[in-house]
């Protein structure tokens, strides 16, 4: 069977504590789970820790966050079977501390709009994770009946791009290139995230051609037919890994996709697998 290697638990912005996550793989007939959480090593050691569980093999991995500064739009890399080195723990302590000073400036303010609220309450959602997400203030405030859901009108109100949400603070994120070189400092098989999310195609040709990725991610749920198309028309051409994954939140998304949506056949599981072991001899 195959495996889903996208999916977030409450060591970052998902709302399903990591260790219920492999039963539910194993509901959903899967072999494999890769846990990504973002910018932390906490889900990869857990992986590390807990190699089989509930007969799912845990597939170590990190999301890294880095912006296209060209282009304007922030960027996500799944690294799969990251090992812990300077660089990398580096990149998690900075996005660490920076989320956190967006999110409790953020938080502050709403203290001042509604008097309900308490950051602290928002703070209990970043027990596991050490991170106050934006998805963490907004439980806090369901649980209070001042919004509609986690990603619902108050959320864009609030924190939305277009217009700009009253609270929002968005941390510095680094250089795409730098968060590659992290990723190869990690000695980690590099793979680009839904290059539809942040409309990433130019990108994605951009680092394909310089031969800077190991693979894409294309069965994703909110990957457009025709990036899908052209994705797997690049990894043909270049030999890249082609990979799929549900980017399971939980409850903590606008559009709930179960464990298991969107999946990496076994083969391509193999290749993963194989070129972590050579990059880590």
């Amino acid at each position: 069977m195959a495996g889903d290697l996208h999916n977030h638990s409450t060591c970052s912005d998902g709302s399903t504590p990591i260790h219920r996550l492999a039963a539910m793989a194993a509901r959903a007939g899967l072999d494999a789970m890769a846990i990504s959480d973002h910018d932390t090593l906490r889900s990869a050691g857990y992986c590390y820790r807990h190699p089989v569980q509930e007969g799912v093999r845990l597939i170590p991995a990190v999301e890294l966050t880095g912006y296209d500064y060209e282009r304007r739009h922030r960027v996500h890399l799944l690294c799969y079977w990251p090992q812990d080195c300077p660089e990398l723990r580096a990149h998690c302590d900075t996005m660490r501390r920076r989320r956190n000073e967006c999110c409790l400036q953020s938080a502050r303010e709403l203290e001042g709009m509604y008097p309900l609220f308490r950051t602290e309450q928002a703070l209990e959602y970043a027990r596991d994770s050490g991170v106050l997400f934006k998805s963490g203030i907004m439980q806090a405030l369901q649980e209070l009946g001042l919004a509609d859901g986690i990603y619902g009108e108050a959320y864009h109100r609030l924190f939305g791009w277009e217009p700009r949400g009253l609270v929002l603070h968005s941390p510095e994120y680094p250089p795409v290139e730098e968060v590659i070189a992290t990723a190869r400092a990690a000695r980690g098989v590099l793979v680009f995230a839904h290059p539809t999310v942040y409309k990433s195609m130019p990108l994605v040709r951009q680092l394909v051609a310089e031969g800077k990725l190991d693979g894409i991610e294309i069965d994703h749920p909110r990957n457009s037919e025709a990036d899908k198309a052209e994705c797997r028309e690049l990894c043909r051409r270049h030999g890249l890994i082609v990979t799929g994954g549900t980017d399971f939140h939980g409850s903590n998304t606008a559009h709930p996709h179960p464990v298991g949506t969107c999946t990496t056949a076994d083969d391509q599981i193999a290749r993963i697998d194989a070129l972590a072991k050579e990059y880590q001899k």
